[in-house]
């Protein structure tokens, strides 16, 4: 991994042995190439879109285009601008939604919403993230030769090295209609749940921005331009302890109201699609299921974070993407999708129903 990013300073990471040993992650992918990038963010998207349309449904019927991503590659346009040149589509509704891994469930919610409302008969929602521009070495070196230049330790902090272990690059889309496909299996959305704690915790994960002592931060536009490479202000960030204790929690909180909420138990689900950042939550993750009451078997659990790696807002459509053509639903089969973000906590629980 680090001969892809590069080692900053020339030094290999202090953080990158112990980061992989507790996330699990076995593989991932980088649109990386000979030190090259393979395809943008845009590039990535598009060819997952393109994905869902065939001869019987021409990409020319889609209407509306929602997009979620952690990585955009510019500030404006909009990301679902970007996406939607690449797609040879006609002209059609977009919208690109903000903040990481959650930006997919939001630009799905828009999109269900707009079918539900009879206001579009083909929608397309998609995640997509080409992260690994945010962690090439050559994104701290400059910090990190200030330190040296004071004769102090070179090394990036943690709270940025670690996401440079964590994080990989991919795309996936979801086709939204009012009626089932007429050939094979689809997923009736049931309900889509969003909540965020932003009102309760502090900044956790964050990118182009400094976070202050009082746990407030401070933008890169109110920031002096020297700075936005001395104090790598647009690496991507995370304030770990604040993670441990929150994440877990706080998604097990929302999970209770929505068990009391929508009269769901774990007797009502058949698959169960936890979006983990690393394996290292998932003990926790029991401990709280069987806390407020939702002790899910492990063997209807369903995750691909050990193969795909955790690819931000495109990871909850991955792993339905792979259990949708696994072979293994059956009719009136029910699965709840779990996503947390940990920018400043939102999550996003969907429940759907094989038909």
């Amino acid at each position: 991994m680090e001969g892809i990013l590069g080692m900053i300073n020339g030094v290999p990471s202090r953080a990158r042995q112990l980061v992989l040993k507790n996330n699990g992650i076995k593989t991932r992918y980088y649109a990386i190439k000979d030190g090259q990038k393979t395809h943008s963010n845009a590039q990535l998207a598009a060819i997952a879109i393109k994905g869902l349309f065939d001869d019987k449904l021409p990409i020319s019927k889609l209407e509306l285009l929602a997009t979620g991503t952690t990585s955009p590659e510019q500030i404006l346009p909009s990301h679902a601008s970007m996406v939607h040149s690449e797609l040879g589509a006609g002209n059609i509704e977009i919208i690109s939604t903000s903040g990481s891994c959650c930006s997919s469930m939001q630009a799905f919610k828009y999109a269900y919403m707009a079918i539900a409302a009879g206001m579009a008969n083909t929608a397309v929602a998609c995640g997509s993230e080409r992260i690994s521009a945010w962690l090439l070495a050559s994104r701290y070196q400059q910090e990190a030769e200030s330190w040296k230049n004071l004769d102090k330790n070179p090394y990036i902090a943690f709270e940025k090295d670690f996401l440079r272990w964590m994080l990989s690059d991919g795309a996936a889309a979801a086709l939204l209609q009012p009626n089932p496909s007429e050939d094979g299996l689809s997923l009736k959305v049931e309900w889509l749940e969003i909540t965020s704690y932003a009102n309760e915790l502090e900044t956790c994960m964050y990118s182009g921005a400094v976070k202050n002592e009082d746990g407030s931060l401070t933008g890169w536009n109110d920031m002096e331009v020297s700075d936005w490479g001395s104090k790598s202000v647009f690496s991507l960030k995370q304030d770990t302890r604040l993670l441990g204790e929150n994440v877990i929690a706080k998604g097990g909180e929302f999970l209770g109201r929505l068990m009391e909420e929508r009269g769901i138990s774990a007797a009502d689900i058949d698959y169960y699609l936890p979006h983990m950042s690393s394996e290292y939550f998932k003990k926790e993750m029991i401990e709280w299921l069987q806390k407020i009451g939702m002790d899910i078997p492990l063997e209807k659990w369903f995750y691909n974070l050990t193969s795909v790696g955790n690819v931000g807002s495109a990871s909850s459509f991955l792993m339905l993407e792979e259990l949708f053509h696994s072979g293994r639903l059956k009719n009136g089969e029910r699965i709840l999708v779990m996503v947390p973000e940990s920018a400043r906590f939102t999550y996003a629980y969907m429940y759907l129903t094989v038909v």
